[in-house]
C-alpha cells in the first residue's frame, strides 16, 4: 500500500502497520455493507402463485382457459367443481390440475370458499381467482401477480369497464353494463373508493388478505364477491386494477336477469350494512 496525500499526490513511502490497520477497519465494514446491500437489492420475493378455478359446467372452455395461462407464471392450478353434470372434472384431471369436487352444488360463493381454503392449505402466497369460462384473459395473470409481488397492492382486480363502447362491443348485455355502473358508483360513494368495477371475476389476493378477512361467513351465492371486497376495504388493504378485455359469448357462463337482480339487491344490502358499521359502529357479520 502507498500513502495518499491530500494535495501532493502519492508519497514514495509505504503505509505503516498502524495506518494499514486503520484503513482495514474502515474499509472492511464499508465493503461488507455494500455487499449486503447488493445482495438484498438483487433478491426478489419469489412467491408461490396458485390459480383457483371455481368451475360449474365448464367443459367447453376449461381447456382453452388453462392453455392460455403463461407457462412458468403459476406454481399450481386448483379446480373446484360444484357438482357439474358434464365432463368438467374429467377434462381437469386430463390437464393435470388439482381437482376437488363438491358432491352437492354449494353455489358460486361456496365454491370460492373451498378454492381459497385449498390454496392456503397448499402454501399459496398469491392466489389468483379466474373463471374457467374464458371470459377473462389468463395471459394477464403475470401482471396481476407482479403488482402484488412488488408490494404495490394487496389485491388486484381485472376491470372490464374502460368505455361503454368497449364493454358493449365485447358482448356485455346492456342491462348488465348499466347495473354494473350504477352499483359500482354506489359502492364507491359508500366506501370512498374509486374503483372502475366492483363486479369482476378475475382477482388476485395476497395470502394475508384471505387469512384476515372472514370469508367463510359470507354468502354461498354470487354476492360473495361484493362481501369480500367490503371486508377487504374494512380491513384497510389496498386494491389495484388492471384493464381486461370484455368477452361475452354463448359458451361463457352468465347468470340470468332474475339472479342478477337478486345479486344487485344483495350488493346494496351489503353496502348499507358496511355504511351502518362505519357510521354507528354496529358490529356483526362482516359483509
Amino acid at each position: 500500500m502507498t500513502r495518499l496525500l491530500g494535495l501532493g499526490g502519492v508519497s514514495a513511502g509505504p503505509l505503516g502497520e498502524d495506518e494499514k490497520r486503520s484503513l482495514t477497519h474502515i474499509a472492511l465494514p464499508f465493503f461488507s455493507y455494500m455487499t449486503l446491500l447488493y445482495i438484498v437489492n438483487d433478491m426478489k420475493w419469489n412467491p408461490k402463485v396458485v390459480v383457483v378455478l371455481p368451475a360449474y359446467h365448464a367443459e367447453k372452455t376449461l381447456e382453452q382457459t388453462v392453455k392460455d395461462i403463461p407457462p412458468g407464471s403459476v406454481d399450481e392450478i386448483i379446480l373446484v367443481d360444484d357438482a357439474s353434470q358434464d365432463r368438467t372434472v374429467e377434462i381437469a384431471r386430463s390437464l393435470n390440475l388439482i381437482v376437488e369436487r363438491h358432491p352437492l352444488n354449494r353455489g358460486y360463493g361456496g365454491n370460492q370458499k373451498t378454492c381459497y381454503k385449498l390454496a392456503l392449505a397448499r402454501g399459496a402466497d398469491i392466489i389468483v381467482m379466474l373463471h374457467p369460462d374464458y371470459q377473462y384473459d389468463p395471459k394477464l395473470i403475470p401482471y396481476f401477480v407482479a403488482f402484488i409481488r412488488d408490494g404495490y397492492f394487496d389485491v388486484m382486480l381485472g376491470t372490464r369497464i374502460r368505455t361503454r363502447k368497449e364493454a358493449l362491443d365485447g358482448g356485455m348485455p346492456k342491462y348488465k353494463y348499466f347495473a354494473n355502473r350504477i352499483l359500482t358508483f354506489f359502492e364507491n360513494i359508500v366506501t370512498g373508493q374509486n374503483l372502475s368495477e366492483w363486479h369482476t371475476g378475475m382477482r388476485a389476493y395476497r395470502r394475508n388478505v384471505l387469512e384476515r378477512i372472514d370469508f367463510e361467513k359470507n354468502s354461498d351465492d354470487f354476492v360473495f364477491d361484493s362481501q369480500v371486497l367490503f371486508q377487504i376495504i374494512e380491513h384497510g388493504f389496498t386494491i389495484g386494477e388492471i384493464p381486461v378485455p370484455v368477452r361475452y359469448f354463448p359458451e361463457a357462463s352468465s347468470i340470468n336477469f332474475v339472479r342478477s337482480l337478486r345479486y344487485g339487491l344483495g350488493t346494496v344490502w351489503t353496502a348499507l350494512r358496511y355504511l351502518a358499521r362505519r357510521i354507528f359502529g354496529i358490529r356483526g357479520r362482516k359483509g
